[in-house]
């Protein structure tokens, strides 16, 4: 009896996990969405192509050596993927300890939901570098981001392995329940040495720093895209509880839900107070943004905050993200989605916010975990973006950023009718 009872829970806790890495794949769909309604239409091809293409190498570099980076393992070399002998092990030991609910889920699973965590931290690049990268400088990027730097500072954070063997972010009170820091400000990191190195768009900086705005092209895919990722957000928190089957469990992710959903409002609500009092006016791009800031403000520790909570925690999320955006165009710092303030700013935000809510974790080791992601991810990205800009050149021509590069990167513009002005 006790047999069937885990071979169930541990069916339910597969399931659950793949069901919510579908989620987290889905927002490969909502990041491609927000990032084609921000730039201008001449470089939405060329935005979507970089969108998927980076999906699949994330996808390809994290299971021919990512993961075995991460984890120090090679389950798909072991056939563990199988699924009996695992959970003949899992029985023999349960019936050591004592069955307490503690199902396993398989090997495969665990990977699917790992791997679309690393192309949401490639997609944060994307957005970021858009309308004066070379397609395929991005690209070569993109396979030493997936394949190497982020999986390092994921196997000294899950993986709870030494930092270099000097110290353990664990022992130091290091929380990051599913990735504000880990994969949310290590997407920002790589994503700022880039713009740092690629500089500006054309005309986004008058001689006397004066800021122009560039308008996106489409404000509906905006929305969509908002809404995309808000609910695959579910399943980026909801997934990190890492099982289901059992009552503690159930309301755990029950929880997780609830916070993740209340602190995107609370964003949205912060960040257009917050533009109304700075433009007076209800900025849509700062409201989308601030859904985002108060989801990636939540990820870090959405399992403990009172729902109102989570709220509070959003809404400084969302407020931080319109001031932020402002603040780096001041300094010249050209993103044309407000990805390095909404991943970068309020998942550093994140992590401070997890010791106000669980005491497990501390302030000394979020700052040391922050710090060390970020010296990480910053300094080797900065070192492959000025590699790849002396071997291959990273920015598109003037004449070809004037065209924009769906034509010269691509062949193929995302609305020729109105572009050329056919009938």
């Amino acid at each position: 009896m006790e047999s069937n009872i885990f071979q169930l829970q541990y069916a339910m806790d597969t399931f659950y996990f793949l069901v919510c890495g579908a989620l987290v794949m889905w927002m490969a769909a909502g990041f491609s969405m927000l990032e084609a309604g921000l730039v201008r239409s001449k470089n939405t091809t060329e935005i979507l192509t970089k969108n998927v293409a980076l999906f699949a190498i994330a996808c390809t570099m994290y299971l021919v050596c990512g993961y075995a980076i991460m984890y120090d393992s090679t389950w798909f070399l072991s056939g563990i993927a199988g699924g009996e002998s695992l959970v003949a092990d899992a029985l023999a030991s349960s019936a050591e300890e004592g069955f307490e609910g503690g199902a396993v889920y398989s090997g495969a699973s665990d990977f699917f939901f790992q791997v679309v965590f690393v192309a949401t931290a490639m997609s944060i690049v994307s957005g970021a570098v858009a309308e004066r990268m070379k397609l395929w400088a991005f690209l070569a990027f993109a396979v030493v981001m997936t394949g190497f730097i982020y999986p390092m500072e994921g196997m000294w954070t899950w993986g709870g392995q030494d930092v270099f063997g000097l110290y353990n972010l664990g022992d130091l009170g290091f929380l990051d329940f599913a990735g504000s820091g880990i994969v949310h400000m290590a997407g920002a990191a790589a994503a700022l040495a880039g713009v740092l190195v690629l500089g500006p768009r054309k005309g986004k900086y008058g001689p006397n720093g004066e800021v122009h705005p560039i308008p996106g092209a489409n404000m509906p895919l905006v929305a969509l895209g908002t809404f995309i990722l808000w609910m695959g957000w579910f399943g980026f928190n909801g997934g990190s509880v890492l099982k289901l089957g059992d009552i503690s469990n159930a309301n755990a992710v029950a929880m997780v839900f609830l916070n993740t959903n209340a602190a995107a409002a609370g964003g949205v609500i912060a960040a257009l107070i917050a533009a109304r009092l700075l433009f007076g006016k209800a900025d849509l791009t700062m409201a989308c943004n601030g859904a985002l800031a108060g989801l990636v403000a939540i990820t870090a520790g959405p399992d403990t905050p009172t729902p109102l909570m989570a709220t509070i925690i959003g809404a400084v999320g969302g407020t931080l993200v319109v001031f932020s955006i402002v603040g780096l165009d001041k300094l010249k710092i050209d993103d044309p989605v407000g990805a390095i303030s909404v991943h970068g700013v309020v998942g550093i935000w994140g992590l401070l916010a997890v010791p106000l809510t669980n005491s497990d974790a501390s302030f000394v080791g979020q700052i040391a975990g922050g710090l060390t992601i970020f010296v990480w991810v910053f300094g080797v990205s900065l070192a492959v973006w000025l590699a790849l800009k002396a071997i291959m050149g990273i920015r598109v021509s003037e004449e070809e950023e004037y065209d924009g590069v769906d034509l010269s990167e691509c062949g193929l513009e995302a609305y020729p009718e109105f572009n050329r002005g056919n009938k």
